[in-house]
């Protein structure tokens, strides 16, 4: 089987009001996202998707869409789908970091070769080595007072036990809106912040003295990214566990961590790695440090959110019973760009168990939501 044909096509897709974020990055109201079809001349088309944001991954919709269709396709082109070494290595080699872009390709990838041998991703990976429900936590913007209480008590209703509060703004804000969450959802759920590189490791340690008193359980991404002793200084002085995530784009950043000591926790997923097989390493490196790794988001489509799904069930290391992870990104969005929305009911999100990711685009809908 070989490739013939690579086709990128890009649409925006507004977040519902009640769910746009906010952060230290600054707001996320619509998603403009590529999304990619590779075809093979056995007939078996792969879907991926690209959930680029030039705030944090550098990475633009028009940009993804042009190194998609001008470098990587003709690259590609003849080149056997199934092979996901070959895939990587001839991307890697065409064009630094891109890593959504990447990663777009490389699940559509993972998409033929599953539909090929007829099973599902996880079952190319190492099988089903938890449940195909994902318990997940909901992440929350940096919201003002009045919007957090008219958030929470729905998230708690939907029966949310774990709530991910944005915060690297302003401390005093942060300790206001951490105590809130505290005091509406009581003392037997969970907090963890994430300031998305927003804090001086002086300002993180300050901020995460303030907050001790409301139990949070995880700190993620305090300090800015390739501060690796800036993070590692942070996790000495904190009580509470660190996660990097925003600073581990690659292997090397990720085994850069751990030869600081700088982590408790790695936050890894598909788009922002570079693709299922570039985690599954990272998390397998991760695993001999005695290191976890779970999984972040980037608000992203059923497409990119099947394949976070897979690389959950289906790696060891992936530990999201102990430290729950984002993968609820098509419940942000207005639309839904697949014939069959995977299944999302409150923290719970179904891994599909049909072959290749398991997600049928609606192309009559994408066209539709497409950007001149």
């Amino acid at each position: 089987m070989r490739i013939t044909r690579i086709h990128c096509l890009s649409v925006r897709i507004p977040l519902r009001p009640e769910r746009r974020m906010i952060s230290s990055l600054g707001q996320h109201i619509v998603s403009d996202y590529p999304l990619v079809r590779v075809e093979t001349d056995a007939g078996i088309d792969g879907v991926g998707e690209a959930t680029v944001s030039p705030l944090w991954s550098g990475e633009t919709v028009w940009g993804t869409q042009a190194i998609i269709e001008r470098i990587f396709a003709p690259l590609l082109v003849g080149a056997d789908p199934t092979d996901i070494v070959e895939i990587d290595r001839r991307m890697d080699a065409a064009a630094e970091g891109n890593w959504f872009a990447k990663a777009a390709i490389e699940m559509a990838c993972w998409d033929i070769s599953g539909k090929e041998a007829g099973k599902p991703v996880y079952a190319l990976l190492d099988g089903l080595v938890r449940p195909r429900e994902i318990k997940c936590r909901f992440s929350m913007g940096a919201y003002p007072p009045e919007r957090v209480r008219n958030t929470v008590p729905d998230l708690i209703a939907r029966g949310f036990h774990t709530i991910k509060v944005k915060v690297g703004q302003s401390i005093e804000k942060d300790v206001e809106r951490v105590a809130l969450v505290r005091e509406l959802i009581g003392p037997d759920r969970d907090i963890v912040i994430d300031a998305n590189c927003g804090y001086s490791p002086k300002d993180a340690i300050e901020a995460a003295r303030q907050m001790e008193a409301y139990n949070v359980g995880l700190f993620e991404q305090p300090t800015p990214r390739d501060d690796y002793e800036g993070i590692a200084e942070v996790r000495k002085n904190v009580s509470m566990p660190v996660m990097a995530d925003d600073m581990v784009f690659t292997f090397n950043q990720a085994r850069e961590c751990l030869r600081h000591n700088a982590v408790d926790v790695i936050s890894i997923y598909p788009g922002k790695c570079g693709g299922i097989r570039k985690c599954r390493n990272i998390a397998a490196m991760a695993a001999e440090q005695g290191v976890a790794c779970s999984i972040g988001s980037n608000l992203e489509l059923d497409i990119a959110t099947a394949a976070m799904c897979h690389l959950v069930v289906g790696t060891p290391n992936m530990q999201v019973e102990r430290v729950p992870g984002d993968i609820l990104g098509p419940v942000y969005h207005e639309a839904s760009v697949a014939k069959n929305p995977l299944s999302i009911k409150g923290p719970i999100v179904t891994t599909p168990d049909q072959p290749g990711l398991g997600v049928e685009v609606d192309w009559g809908v994408v066209e539709t939501l497409a950007i001149a």
